[in-house]
């Protein structure tokens, strides 16, 4: 997959004992674009002060990079620095967190699960795109360990979470809090893997929704991909018509393909197409009743699933809630995560790769 002239997806990096700094990534290299582009917006370690400057700036500045990485051979030799000597870090600083639930499949599953004699979906699912405030304080970019969470599990029970499970999303990243369209405001996409107490989850939920058994860890890509590089589709048909304010403002679907991959082996591929609320959506909802954005605003799809069993982006659908245990290609089983495992979450966009994230469980203190 490309990391090409048309990618270039903006991260923080340091090498060993500097301060770190704004690149983009160049094939295997990150292109120092304080040193590249004699800009000192990018001598910070964060993107916001960059972001900030709007969409103007951002498209004149990928412009110019394009232009100097396909014209200038200086440039290329003195300001690529190789990945392997280089630590990658939180790529911007997370202002806030939304986390939405965009998936009609993930909804549908999760409602046959835990209400097998009701409807899948509650009365609201199809007017609005249901979402809930994470915690900013606990986005973590990937290879952070993730520490297995405690919490109360049932009346007068606690400990250590029995179902730790994983949600594959996409993010997006707000960039601007000002202009009229999706793409004055959103700055790019990254990857997100929104770790999960399923146990703590089903005790603690009603009557608010999520808290403890999604606050403790958040992961993202350390690279984000700029919304201008991504080939966009039209959005799934909604029934019935959304309000006037829900109505989308162009093609925001987006044709990416994700793979789960637990211990090195992919146990699940969720399409991004088939999401049934497209960002513009979540971006008008989160808003519409005053709220304001900051730069570094994050805003998560929920978990991206698909039709097909094998194409469910969390553990608590791959084994419908542990009662079909997965089988592994080295023999083990697993119905949740068990401490030391690995999970990877890899995409793409045509011939674009996005940034992976990536998370290895710990034991909880």
């Amino acid at each position: 997959m490309s990391w090409g002239l048309d990618n270039l997806p903006y991260g923080v990096f340091s090498r060993r004992g500097q301060a770190p700094r704004v690149g983009v990534r160049y094939g295997d290299a990150v292109l120092d674009l304080a040193a590249a582009l004699h800009d000192e917006v990018f001598a910070t370690g964060s993107l916001n002060a960059f972001m900030a400057r709007g969409r103007t700036a951002w498209h004149d500045t990928r412009t110019l990079i394009q232009n100097k990485l396909s014209t200038d051979q200086s440039v290329t030799e003195a300001h690529l620095v190789p990945l392997d000597q280089v630590t990658l870090h939180l790529p911007f600083e997370v202002a806030d967190y939304v986390d939405f639930y965009c998936s009609i499949e993930h909804a549908s599953n999760l409602g046959r699960m835990f209400r097998p004699d009701e409807e899948p979906l509650k009365p609201n699912w199809r007017h609005l795109p249901v979402g809930y405030h994470g915690r900013a304080g606990t986005v973590v970019v990937s290879g952070t360990d993730v520490a297995r969470p405690s919490g109360q599990l049932g009346p007068g029970r606690f400990g250590p979470t029995a179902k730790l499970d994983i949600e594959a999303e996409l993010g997006f990243v707000v960039g601007s809090p000002d202009g009229a369209a999706f793409e004055d405001r959103v700055f790019g996409v990254t990857l997100v893997n929104d770790w999960s107490a399923r146990d703590i989850q089903a005790w603690e939920y009603v009557p608010l929704g999520p808290f403890l058994a999604k606050s403790f860890a958040t992961s993202i890509s350390p690279w984000i991909t700029p919304l201008e590089a991504l080939p966009r589709i039209k959005g799934r048909a909604q029934d019935p018509a959304p309000l006037p304010y829900l109505s989308r403002e162009a093609d925001w679907g987006l044709d990416i393909a994700l793979e789960v991959e637990l211990n090195g082996e992919i146990v699940s591929r969720p399409p991004y197409a088939t999401m049934y609320w497209t960002p513009d959506q979540m971006l008008a909802h989160m808003t519409v009743n005053g709220a304001t954005l900051r730069t570094g605003d994050l805003f998560a799809s929920g978990t991206i699933s698909g039709d097909a069993a094998d194409t469910r982006g969390s553990l608590i659908e791959l084994t419908w809630n542990g009662t079909e245990p997965l089988k592994l290609g080295n023999g083990e089983i697993r119905t949740f995560l068990e401490d030391g495992d690995v999970v990877t979450i890899r995409a793409t966009a045509g011939a674009i790769a996005l940034g992976e994230v990536s998370g290895t469980v710990t034991p909880g203190a």
